[in-house]
C-alpha cells in the first residue's frame, strides 16, 4: 500500500519536471529564437477617440455653407511586409511616394525619393507599426491611386497600409457670409456659428481599442467595445443665399468704386419675424483684397449720426410733443447750445420748416432744438423712452461676438451741459448697425419689435429636432399710429429729401440717411485737417406694407472733404432692394394682365432618397419613383408632379450629377473611381464627360458649377 503511494507522487513529480521543462523551452524559444516576430505582442491596450463627422451650417434653403469631406490620414505599418519583400519593393514605394506629394505639399513636408527610402527603412528595423507617411491628407481619388503604389498595392495586411479617416471643413460657397458662419481653430477657439454652435456641430467621438507596441507604437484593432461616433447636428442657419450674394457684391463694387471706403458691412432683416437674410461685412485690406476680419454688423457700436433721428422723431411722436406737421425754425443753420456749436451742411440753413421736412432734409440744428425744447430739465424722460423703445436692447443673439450698446444717462459723469442736443442729432451715444436695423424694423413692424436671429433650427438625419419661432421683444415699442406716421416721415426722406436718388418708379423705400464723424484712436474728430467718417443708410421696403428691411453703413479711411450717406450708402441699399424686388415673384409687376396664376412646385435638386423624401414629406409634396431609402436620385419636376429617379452607379458608365449638390456629386464620382475638379461654387448644372460616357477609371470629371465666377 504504501509502496502504490510512493509510486504515484514519483508519477507526480516526474510530470511536474517535464511540464516545467517544457515552460523553460518555450520561454528560450520566445526569447532568442521567435523574438524577431514576436517582439511586438502588446504590452497595454489603450483607448483612442474616433472623430465624428462635423455637423453641416445650412443657408435657410437648404444649400451648405459648412460641410465637412472626407480626408484621409496615410498610415503603414512597416512590420507587415515580408523582409525580401520590403527590400524588393520600398525604393520604388520611396519614388512613388515623393512624386506624388511633391506638387501636392504647400511647405509642411516635401521629401526626396531618398528620403523616403531612409525614412522607411528605419521604420522598418524599428518594427515601427502605425508610421505616418506624409503629414498631408489626401481625398478619395487620390487615396485610390496611393493604394496602387509598389507593396502598398499588397493589401493592409501585406502591404502594410492603414488609412484613417479624418474630416476637413470647407466652405462650398467660398467667402461667402465668411464671418457669420464663422471657424474653429484647433485650440478650440473660434467665432460665428461654428463657435457658438461647436457643442451641437461637433457631434460625439466614438472610441476605438489600440494596440501599444514595443517601442512606443499604436495599432488600432477590430474590438467589440469600440464606439461609433455620433455625427454632429445640422444647423440651418436664416441666411437667403441669393439675397447674401446680392449684399455682398453691392458692397464689394462699392469698395473697388470708392478708394475713400475702407470698410462696409450690411444686413437685411426679414420685417415680421426678425430673421436675417444676409449679413455682410468687408474691409480693404493693404494688397487692395476684401476680408471679413471683424463682424462690424454685430460687434462695432459707434455713433450712428443721423439714423439716429428717427428714434429721437418716434420719441417726440409718442410722447405726444409733436406732429409731423408742426414747425420748427432752423434759423441760419447755426445753433449755440451752451458749449456746443451745431450746424446743418446747407450754409444759411433752412430756415422755418414742419418736422416732417426737418427729418427730410436731416436738420442737425432742428432735431437739437426739439430735443432741447422738449426734454430740457427733463433729460431722464428722454433717457426712459428710448429705453422703454428698446433702444440699445441687448439681444443675447445665437452667434458670439455681440456689441454693447451705450445710451447714457443724466446721472453719469460722462453726461455734460451738450449732451442731449448731441444726443438728439445721433452723437453721445454709441449703437451696433444691427441695433439701428432692428429699432428701424420694429417702425416698419407697427411697433413691435422682433428679436434678431440667425438660426432656424436644429437638424438631425434629416429632422427637425429644435427650431426657432419669432420672439416679440416684450410688447410694442410705441403704438401703431407713431409707427405708421415715422414711415411717413421716413417716405418723405426718400421723395423729397437727402435720399431722392433712391426714388424709383417700381417699388417705394422709406428710409433715412446718416453722416457722422468717427473718433481716431486716442481721442478727437480730426487730425491735421483729415476726417474720417462713417455714412449710412437705414429704411425699409415695399413702404406700404415693407417686408424687408435693411442697413448700409461705410466707414471712410481719414480723408479731406465730405462722405455722406445719402451719396454714398443710400446707393448700396438700393443695389440691395433692387436685387430682392426683382428676383420677389410676389412683387413682380403683372405686364398687361395677360398673365395666368400657377402653382408650381418646388424646384427640387438631385440628391440622396432618404434627405429627398424627409424634405418633400415635410413639405406635403407629393412625388413618384425614388421609394428606396438609399442611394441617390435626380428630379424632375413640372407643373403636377415631382419625378425621382434612383441613380445606381455603374462600373463602366459615368453617373449623372447635374443638379445635385457639390458634396453629393464629388462623393458619387469619387466612389466611381473619378477624380473631380471643379471651380466656384453652388450646385452642378454641367459635367463634362456627359453622364453615361464611358471613360478610364481615374480620369477627371470636371463639374460647372451655378456660380464658376465666368
Amino acid at each position: 500500500m504504501t509502496e502504490s503511494i510512493f509510486k504515484k507522487i514519483a508519477i507526480i513529480y516526474r510530470l511536474a519536471i517535464i511540464i516545467a521543462l517544457v515552460v523553460i523551452i518555450r520561454i528560450a524559444y520566445l526569447q532568442f529564437i521567435h523574438s524577431e516576430d514576436e517582439k511586438d505582442v502588446k504590452i497595454a491596450f489603450v483607448r483612442e477617440k474616433i472623430e465624428a463627422f462635423r455637423g453641416d451650417i445650412l443657408a435657410r434653403d437648404g444649400r451648405p455653407l459648412a460641410t465637412s469631406v472626407p480626408y484621409y490620414e496615410l498610415r503603414m505599418d512597416c512590420n507587415a511586409p515580408q523582409t525580401d519583400t520590403f527590400d524588393k519593393y520600398v525604393d520604388d514605394l520611396a519614388k512613388s511616394l515623393a512624386e506624388f506629394f511633391k506638387n501636392k505639399n504647400t511647405g509642411k513636408q516635401r521629401l526626396t525619393a531618398a528620403q523616403y527610402s531612409k525614412k522607411l527603412r528605419e521604420a522598418k528595423a524599428k518594427k515601427n507599426r502605425y508610421l505616418l507617411l506624409n503629414k498631408e491628407r489626401v481625398d478619395y481619388s487620390e487615396l485610390e491611386e496611393i493604394k496602387k503604389f509598389p507593396l502598398l498595392r499588397l493589401g493592409s495586411y501585406r502591404g502594410g497600409l492603414i488609412v484613417v479617416n479624418k474630416y476637413k471643413r470647407t466652405n462650398p460657397y467660398g467667402r461667402l457670409a465668411y464671418r457669420t458662419i464663422g471657424y474653429m481653430k484647433e485650440d478650440g477657439t473660434g467665432v460665428g456659428i461654428e463657435s457658438s454652435c461647436d457643442t451641437y456641430l461637433k457631434g460625439k467621438q466614438g472610441m476605438q481599442i489600440i494596440q501599444k507596441l514595443v517601442g512606443g507604437q499604436y495599432r488600432p484593432i477590430n474590438s467589440d467595445e469600440t464606439i461609433e461616433p455620433q455625427d454632429g447636428i445640422n444647423i440651418q442657419t436664416t441666411i437667403d443665399i441669393d439675397i447674401q450674394e446680392a449684399t455682398e457684391k453691392a458692397l464689394r463694387e462699392k469698395l473697388l468704386e470708392e478708394p475713400n471706403v475702407q470698410g462696409a458691412t450690411a444686413l437685411v432683416m426679414e420685417v415680421q419675424t426678425g430673421a436675417i437674410r444676409a449679413i455682410a461685412n468687408m474691409k480693404k485690406g493693404e494688397n487692395g483684397e476684401f476680408d471679413e476680419s471683424y463682424n462690424y454688423a454685430i460687434g462695432d457700436a459707434t455713433e450712428p449720426g443721423s439714423v439716429f433721428k428717427l428714434m429721437t422723431l418716434v420719441a417726440l411722436l409718442e410722447d405726444g410733443y409733436v406732429t409731423l406737421e408742426d414747425p420748427i425754425d432752423g434759423g441760419n443753420g447755426i445753433f449755440q447750445y451752451k458749449k456746443a456749436k451745431i450746424t446743418d451742411t446747407k450754409v444759411g440753413g433752412y430756415g422755418m420748416m414742419d418736422v416732417k421736412k426737418a427729418l427730410a432734409k436731416s436738420s442737425n440744428v432742428a432735431f437739437a432744438k426739439l430735443a432741447v425744447k422738449y426734454y430740457e430739465g427733463k433729460e431722464s424722460e428722454f433717457i426712459d423712452r428710448l429705453t422703454n423703445m428698446k433702444v440699445g436692447e441687448r439681444f443675447n443673439l445665437d452667434i458670439s461676438g455681440e456689441g454693447r450698446a451705450v445710451i447714457h444717462s443724466p446721472d453719469e459723469a460722462i453726461w455734460s451741459g451738450p449732451t442731449l442736443a448731441s444726443m438728439g442729432i445721433g452723437y453721445a451715444t454709441l449703437l451696433t448697425p444691427l441695433h439701428t436695423l432692428t429699432f428701424y424694423n420694429a417702425i416698419a413692424n407697427d411697433g413691435r419689435m422682433m428679436k434678431p436671429y440667425f438660426i432656424e433650427n436644429y437638424q438631425q438625419d434629416g429632422q427637425i429636432i429644435k427650431e426657432f419661432k419669432p420672439i416679440e421683444i416684450s410688447g410694442a415699442i410705441c403704438s401703431k399710429n407713431t409707427a405708421r406716421e415715422a414711415r411717413r416721415a421716413l417716405r418723405h426722406v426718400v421723395e423729397e429729401g437727402t435720399a431722392k436718388a433712391l426714388d424709383n418708379k417700381y417699388y417705394k423705400i422709406a428710409g433715412k440717411t446718416g453722416t457722422s464723424r468717427m473718433a481716431f484712436a486716442g481721442g478727437g474728430y480730426d487730425r491735421g485737417g483729415k476726417r474720417m467718417y462713417q455714412a449710412s443708410f437705414a429704411g425699409m421696403f415695399p413702404y406700404e406694407n415693407p417686408r424687408y428691411t435693411a442697413i448700409v453703413v461705410l466707414y471712410s479711411a481719414p480723408m479731406f472733404g465730405n462722405f455722406y450717406g445719402g451719396s454714398k450708402a443710400g446707393p448700396v441699399f438700393k443695389k440691395i432692394a433692387d436685387h430682392i424686388y426683382a428676383n420677389s415673384s410676389d412683387w413682380a409687376p403683372i405686364m398687361d394682365g395677360k398673365q395666368s396664376a400657377s402653382k408650381n412646385n418646388p424646384n427640387v435638386n438631385g440628391g440622396r432618397n432618404d434627405e429627398a423624401r424627409t424634405a418633400l414629406n415635410t413639405l406635403g409634396i407629393k412625388y413618384t419613383g425614388a421609394e428606396s431609402t438609399t442611394g441617390w436620385s435626380e428630379f424632375r419636376t413640372d407643373s403636377t408632379s415631382v419625378k425621382a429617379r434612383t441613380i445606381y452607379p455603374t462600373e463602366d458608365s459615368l453617373v449623372n450629377v447635374v443638379n445635385m449638390g457639390l458634396r453629393d456629386a464629388v462623393y458619387l464620382l469619387e466612389n466611381q473611381g473619378y477624380k473631380v475638379s471643379f471651380k466656384g461654387y453652388g450646385k452642378v448644372i454641367g459635367q463634362d464627360p456627359a453622364a453615361g460616357s464611358k471613360i478610364d477609371k481615374n480620369s477627371t470629371v470636371t463639374l460647372i458649377l451655378q456660380h464658376n465666377g465666368n
